[in-house]
């Protein structure tokens, strides 16, 4: 696996200290609000996770596939 960046990162983190999967639409009002990130900026992040297989994002629901 590609190394990850500390945004990438970042957004684990939000993931893992959630119950998962958990909505798209309510991971982009959690990084609003722990990380001050916009929407796009969450979508960004989370699809380079996707491509990196450290999480998936199936018909809206976001789960990652790393653990700590």
């Amino acid at each position: 696996m590609d190394k990850l960046f500390d945004s990438e990162f970042r957004l684990l983190e939000v993931l893992w200290n959630v119950e998962t999967p958990i909505n798209s639409t309510k991971l982009v009002a959690l990084c609003k609000e722990s990380l001050d990130w916009n929407k796009s900026t969450t979508y960004t992040v989370l699809r380079k996770l996707c491509q990196k297989g450290a999480a998936k994002n199936e018909n809206a629901q976001v789960t990652p596939l790393l653990t700590r």
